[in-house]
């Protein structure tokens, strides 16, 4: 059991420092819509790790069919990317200010909060890069519980923890990025999106590269 604790622990670590146009949506969801904006954002990225963990383990044929369509599901990943780029850096309105010159905190509607739920879900379920890691983690952790006395029980522990610890780190992005938004300006805020707008843009330009001209 505590070989599966390490596995799971080790895998979640993995995923959630590296690097990619989903953790810049984190902060920028969190910083631009506050608690609630990053907390929809981030489920639906959970969501979206959730069920590919589950076409993995338990529809395996259906996920080697969409690895073998990488190159179209890496070209409607990456315009979806450039396409919330484009809407972020060019046509996202300027925040107000308060009364106190402070950032206002937004009330969104349930329509709102799912669009925001999408975005997370769609923006990590459509990048190649997302599917190549869960089948290399699940063939490796499937291989190691071979050894192991319970092998069910061990999938489900390293599976679960590693979900967990994702979600959990993600959680703590939003809490950070709300003690910094305290301190911002709906200017400053503008500029992030700007920012972000550009990092989006690049990171779709770069998947369209890589699967069109590179082995992804």
């Amino acid at each position: 059991m505590l070989e599966a604790i390490i596995s799971g622990l080790t895998l979640g670590l993995l995923l959630s420092i590296s690097v990619g146009p989903v953790i810049f949506a984190i902060i920028r969801q969190s910083l631009t819509n506050g608690h609630k904006g990053g907390y929809a954002f981030i489920l639906g990225v959970s969501v979206s790790d959730i069920t590919l963990v589950l076409v993995c383990n338990v529809l395996s044929s259906i996920f080697q069919h969409l690895l073998n369509n990488k190159l179209i599901i890496g070209i409607i990943g990456s315009i979806f990317l450039i396409v919330i780029g484009i809407y972020t850096l060019f046509f996202k309105k300027k925040i107000d200010y308060s009364n106190d010159n402070s950032l206002p905190t937004k009330q969104f509607k349930k329509r709102e909060i799912a669009a925001i739920f999408l975005s997370g879900f769609f923006m990590n379920i459509l990048n190649p890069g997302v599917f190549i890691f869960w089948l290399a983690a699940t063939a490796k952790i499937h291989a190691q519980s071979s050894t192991q006395e319970h092998p069910l029980r061990y999938l489900v522990t390293v599976f679960f923890l590693c979900l967990v610890f994702v979600l959990v780190t993600d959680i703590a992005k939003v809490l950070l990025a709300g003690k910094i938004r305290k301190k911002l300006t709906p200017h400053n805020i503008h500029i992030i999106n700007k920012i972000s707008g550009i990092i989006l843009i690049g990171f779709g330009m770069a998947l369209i590269w890589g699967v069109m001209f590179h082995d992804f």
